[in-house]
This record gives structure tokens, sequence and C-alpha cells, in this order.
């Protein structure tokens, strides 16, 4: 796998989000440090240290948060600033993520999709504006949205323009110095959001907004679509006298082409409205496990096999094309299904919950990386004791219903 370096030899450098970004000695995560099946219970200082310590030695530098509502990125920001006081060396820092709905959100009301919550959302922009000037050695981003306008998102989805006035509104922050002028402002969405679906997205908004933010974060879901739209999923028949490892390799890498055909539609809508906007991956990832549309039933797309093949094919994939890819998810987080606990959603970590690193990072822990580090409390170990044969029998190949031979 690709991990990163620790060492930094400008260390004291203040840097931007425009000298971090895309930068392979700087890889970045999404992060939420949530240990039970409900967010009611915050993770805690000493817990989110822990994390951080961990991100850290993989060469992780920084995180991605998805809104300020509750008190994990208060504490966050807290148990970062500690470590860089207890270790020069250390370096974390924060795209943070500010959570936008529209009217009726999560309600039993009908969804208003063309009008926001102004309340909800100028309480959520203000706490955002107010932790970027606390600790603006930390936060180099700021996402104004996640998924927020993707039409699929029907429990809150807003329309481009809602977006596009609070990324204005950051923007005029900056201009009067309010905010630092380095700070960088962007939403993170769909790459169907971003012009790369259909044309009910190429609106007037969208094109403003393109012009608007700092750079495009995108997001791409390979594994989803085996299900929604598996037209690059399975075993061709070309394919069909290759090993059964050798298939897999073949499946995984047209996954990735999958996901590199979706930016590209992203690019060819930015270059067709003038725009020259960077792009960076804002949300990709693969679960490992699912016992429903994506499991042993569904698609056959999901175990931990897999999913180290797509995280080091996306790493890899990126670090040459000078992107960041903030891979969806560093722990598991049983929270997000938490009526379903074998759900998809409570399986794209690469660590599970109580600190076992899933296959991607078995080279990682024989390595030593995780030596004298813990979560919760737990040493770092392998899934499956690192025991490779225990792992293949939950390996299945797209159609057809066999055990792995290797």
């Amino acid at each position: 796998m690709m991990l990163g370096c620790n060492e930094n030899p400008k260390v004291k450098q203040q840097l931007t989000a425009a000298d971090i970004l895309g930068t392979p000695e700087y890889l970045a995560i999404s992060y939420g440090g949530y240990r039970k099946n409900t967010r009611d219970i915050q993770p805690t200082i000493p817990e989110l240290k822990e994390d951080m310590k961990l991100l850290f030695v993989m060469g992780v530098k920084i995180l991605r948060t998805y809104n300020v509502q509750l008190q994990q990125v208060p504490n966050l920001l807290k148990a970062i600033t500690e470590l860089k006081e207890e270790d020069s060396n250390f370096e974390m820092y924060v795209m943070l993520g500010v959570w936008i709905d529209c009217e009726n959100a999560w309600t039993d009301k009908t969804p208003n999709h063309d009008v926001e919550d102004l309340e909800r959302n100028q309480a959520e922009i203000n706490r955002a504006v107010k932790l970027a000037k606390q600790y603006p050695n930390i936060i180099k981003v700021i996402a104004v949205g996640n998924e927020a306008m993707v039409k699929w998102a029907t429990s809150y989805y807003v329309q481009p323009g809602v977006i596009l006035k609070w990324v204005n509104h950051l923007q005029n922050l900056k201009s009067s110095g309010e905010l630092s002028k380095d700070l960088w402002i962007t939403s993170s969405d769909n790459f169907a959001s971003w012009g790369g679906g259909g044309s009910e997205y190429h609106v007037k908004d969208l094109e403003k907004l393109v012009h608007a933010v700092d750079y495009i974060s995108m997001h791409t879901y390979p594994m989803h679509d085996t299900h929604y739209n598996p037209v690059f999923w399975g075993v061709e028949d070309k394919d069909s006298t290759l090993t059964d490892l050798e298939k897999l390799d073949v499946v995984m890498l047209r996954a990735k082409s999958y996901a590199v055909s979706q930016y590209n539609s992203v690019v060819n809508y930015m270059k067709s409205i003038g725009a020259n906007k960077p792009i960076h991956i804002g949300e990709t990832g693969w679960a490992s496990h699912s016992n429903e549309l994506y499991g042993s039933h569904g698609s056959r797309a999901t175990d931990e096999y897999k999913q180290a093949l797509y995280f080091n094919h996306m790493r890899e994939w990126t670090n040459s094309s000078n992107m960041s890819c903030f891979y969806f998810e560093a722990f598991d987080e049983s929270w997000k299904d938490a009526k379903n606990p074998q759900g998809s959603e409570n399986h794209f970590g690469l660590f599970t919950i109580d600190g076992k690193a899933k296959y991607a990072l078995w080279d990682a822990v024989d390595s030593g990386v995780f030596e004298g580090l813990t979560r919760n409390g737990n040493p770092i170990t392998k899934t499956y004791n690192g025991n490779k044969k225990a792992l293949m029998p939950y390996v299945l190949i797209p159609g057809e219903n066999k055990l792995i031979t290797h």
C-alpha cells in the first residue's frame, strides 16, 4: 500500500490549502471519531488524539469533517492543537464541513428543495466562521454542504443557488479580511452535481458556483453503482479464463476507470463553461461488508480484499495526478446505520471501531508503523488475525457463486 512520510522539512512554515492539496506528502481522509451507534456520545479529546496519532503515521495530514453542529469538531481542533504543542513535528489540517439543509429537511413534512432552512444554515455558517477564526493554522478549507445539491438526497437537498449564496458570503468575508485570504472555499458534492450528470443539473447557478469556489470537491462511488449502474461491473467473457485473483484485479481496475470517467465528466463540464479550477476528490470509498445491495445476495462487491484494491488504485491515481483524495473513511462508524449493524454504511473504515486494521493496512501493521499506538486502548492488530486464507472465503467474484481459489 502507499503510505506517506511524516517527516516535515517545513515544520514551522504556515502552509495554505494551495500548498497542501494535491501534495502526496499530505494525504487526505474523511474522518469521524464516533465509537458508538449514536452521535449522542461524542468522542473525547483523548480518543481523538489516539486517532490523530494513527492517521499521522500513515502520512495523513488533512482531515475532512462534515458538520459543526456537535462537539466532535471543536474537540478535534483542541486535540490537534494539544498534539502540536506536545510534538513540534506533528501536523494535521482540516477541511471543515458545513451541513446545509432545505426547508423541512429530516421532518415528517414535505421537503421544499427550493427554499433553505435559513435559521439552521445561518447558525451552521456562523459556527464555522468562528472556528476558522479561532484555528486559522489548522482549518484550511471550508466546504459548504455535503451532497447538498444531488437530487437523490431527497431528505435535504437544496438548489445550487443556496450553496452559491453561502460560498459568496464566505468569499466576501475573505475579501473584507474577516477570514484569511488563504482559506479555500468549496462545496463537496457528487460528480453529477458538479455538471458531470444529466442536463437537469446544468443550471445557471451551478455555472456561477463553479466560478465562485476556489476548487471543486467531487465525490465518486463506483461501489454504489455496482448496483445502481453496473455498466463496468462483473467478469467479462474475455476474462473468463483468468484465475480468480486475476479476475478481481481486472474488475477493480475497471471500478477505478469508472471513477476516472466521472472525474473527466466534471472536467469537461467545467471547461464547457469557461472555468479552470482545481478538482480534488472530496469523497470516495469502498465498504468491506454489506448484508444488502452490495453483499453476497446483491452485487457481491463488498469485502476487505476489494476495498484494499480500490484504496490502493485511488491513492495511486490521485497521487500521480497531483490531486487530493479524501478517502472515505478512516474508521468504521456504527451510528451511520444503527438499526442494521451489517449495513454497508457502517463498514467503510480502513480500521474497525476497536482498532483492527483491515486488509488495506496489513502491510503497514507488518512494517511496524502502528507500533506503540492504540485505539480505545487496544493495540493495532490485523482483521482475521492476519490470516489471508481466513479472509478469502468472504471475497466474492461478481456473477460467480463459488469460493475464491488461489
